[in-house]
């Protein structure tokens, strides 16, 4: 069975994500000495890169 073509994603539309992944963001993190190397939880927020 085939795939309808607005389900097809490519690589021609790509949307900005608003949020960061849990790695994304603890490596920001540590890229900032804002955090120690062992700590991982009670993180604070962060702003998403762009």
């Amino acid at each position: 069975m085939s795939q309808h073509p607005s389900l097809r994603v490519g690589g021609k539309i790509r949307k900005k994500r608003n949020v960061m992944k849990r790695f994304e963001r603890l490596d920001a993190l540590r890229a900032e000495g804002k955090i120690p190397e062992e700590k991982v939880l009670g993180l604070p927020k962060t702003k998403v890169q762009d």
